[in-house]
């Protein structure tokens, strides 16, 4: 069964950083891509960084270029989005995206709420 549990969102204030995790279960891990998204209330879901199997390259959206790091540890089959310099326009619930290869399949995690406010 596949499983993808996102965790360490909450209740930041803007500047502020909160690292989010990704536990992965069910499925090849080492050899898929990693993406997270976010989505806030009434808009898209929107991409904000990727990381290929390996962790050798890496890729963001503008809107958080220099602020977010996206990782990897495929020992632990987890993925990981550290979140500096935190805005208020950071506000979304962020989802974990896995999408594995031959065939193509995309797993996604349940989400978690990411909140910046004073």
């Amino acid at each position: 069964q596949v499983q993808l549990v996102e965790s360490g969102g909450g209740l930041v204030q803007p500047g502020g950083s909160l690292r989010l995790s990704c536990a992965a279960s069910g499925f090849f891990f080492s050899s898929s891509t990693l993406r997270w998204y976010r989505q806030a209330p009434g808009k898209e879901r929107d991409l904000v960084a990727v990381i290929t199997s390996t962790g050798g390259s890496t890729n963001y959206a503008d809107s958080v270029k220099g602020r977010f790091t996206i990782s990897r540890d495929n020992a632990k089959n987890t993925v990981y989005l550290q979140m500096n310099s935190l805005k208020p326009e950071d506000t979304s619930v962020y989802y974990c995206n896995a999408r594995t290869y031959s065939p193509t399949r995309d797993y996604w995690g349940q989400g978690t709420q990411v909140t910046v406010s004073s």
